[in-house]
């Protein structure tokens, strides 16, 4: 088994083989949380243009149907209880407005889904969350060493950074 550096574990690491792995699981992290809110926009697009497409075809229905529909259902009407004609053109424009209010409802409906859609709100309190972690951990203690030994990487990393 090894660590995911490549370097067997229980093994010392050095700080530069650690930070290089923390800066590259922080990359991956970032980069998901990224595509998380890439993915959770694109599901509310979705929803906004399904609610558009359904207020245009209620605007569609209503604008070029009622012509052609209120004169073949009032003549239909007329036709089978000898109302007087007006009445029957005043229910066949009752029904193609029924029509049209129900395409307009489910339009409503998947625009208050695409409104509640809150994604990149997700996202940003889900990177805020794991930053909060992140500043909030503490390194586990080291055993101490005994006072004859000196860490010779310790002082060749002081040396070095002087």
């Amino acid at each position: 088994m090894s660590a995911p550096d490549g370097s067997p574990v229980g093994a010392e690491r050095s700080i530069g083989q650690l930070f290089a792995s923390a800066t590259t699981e922080l990359s991956a992290l970032v980069h998901d949380e990224i595509a998380l809110a890439k993915a959770q926009l694109r599901q509310d697009v979705k929803r906004g243009a399904v609610s558009g497409g359904a207020f245009s075809v209620a605007g569609a229905v209503l604008v070029f149907s009622l012509p052609m529909l209120n004169f073949a259902l009032a003549y239909g009407i007329r036709t089978w209880s000898h109302w007087n004609l007006a009445v029957c053109f005043l229910l066949s424009f009752a029904a193609n407005v029924l029509v049209a209010g129900l395409l307009a409802l489910i339009g409503v409906a998947f625009a208050k889904k695409a409104k509640k859609g809150q994604g990149p709100q997700k996202v940003a309190a889900s990177v805020k969350e794991s930053a909060g972690v992140l500043q909030n951990a503490k390194p586990h203690p080291r055993p101490e060493l005994p006072e004859d030994r000196a860490p010779a990487a310790i002082e060749a990393v002081a040396r070095s950074s002087s």
